[in-house]
């Protein structure tokens, strides 16, 4: 039997690797968090010292191993309620990746194999932390920003993304900027305002198929009622993935 310190030793370490985790999915908006990571984790903790040290009054005949092997499979329901699909969209696959791991990782912390546990934990940390940023750096050139400028009105956005969807056109980020004049104008630029303080620019990053075609697109979507231009943007540089 392990000694009482030990064991709480092992489940406080297991909670504390598996809320790092959970704070990054969270501070990134993703459907597990915080709490779901380390009740993942401290589950496969306790269940592994379950496995190897809670039956020492029986028949040591048994597999400590055939009770962890159920965290393995069982974490799978929980990740895939994770994963999100959105036409041809998927997103939670990371998310869900991370759930999975934080069982392994419980299961190591709670048999006491700590170097590979913690390693892991390392390892997990600075893939979804460090990679992300380098990931979206490097394929960020792979998408366009498209410029629509437009008045504000209710239901403008779903009918530009009608319009993508009709041109199976992916759309990674968007960012909408208002008119944002000074107070201190002329009287005689007052009119001017208050004509375009309802203009607004939205940039929308988008990834395109290979088959687009380009005509037709900007045919359908200077269509919609008030869109007044639509131009392509090669800075792409504020826009993230």
């Amino acid at each position: 039997m392990i000694s009482t310190y030990e064991l709480i030793l092992r489940l406080v370490l297991s909670a504390i690797i598996g809320g790092l985790i959970g704070i990054e999915r969270e501070a990134n908006n993703r459907p597990a968090g915080l709490r779901t990571h380390i009740l993942v984790t401290l589950g496969s903790a306790l269940i592994m010292l379950i496995s190897t040290h809670g039956f020492n009054n029986l028949a040591s005949t048994g597999d400590p191993a055939r009770l962890a092997a159920q965290v393995v499979s069982g974490i799978g329901f929980l990740g895939a309620g994770t994963i999100l699909r959105t036409g041809n969209s998927i997103r939670g696959l990371t998310t869900a990746a991370s759930i999975w791991v934080c069982g392994g990782i419980g299961l190591a912390i709670g048999g006491g194999y700590y170097v590979g546990g913690l390693t892991t934990a390392a390892i997990v940390l600075f893939s979804l932390m460090s990679l992300g940023v380098f990931e979206k750096k490097i394929f960020i050139k792979k998408h366009k920003v498209l410029v629509v400028q437009c008045k504000e009105r209710f239901g403008l956005i779903g009918d530009i993304g009608q319009v993508f969807g009709r041109y199976n056109i992916i759309i990674k980020d968007i960012q909408i900027l208002r008119n944002t004049d000074d107070d201190d104008c002329e009287k005689d630029e007052l009119l001017d305002i208050i004509d375009t303080a309802n203009l607004i620019e939205i940039h929308f990053a988008v990834k395109l198929c290979n088959d687009f075609r380009k005509n037709d697109f900007f045919e359908d979507i200077n269509k919609i009622n008030g869109v007044e231009q639509v131009i392509w943007n090669d800075d792409r540089i504020a826009y993230s993935v």
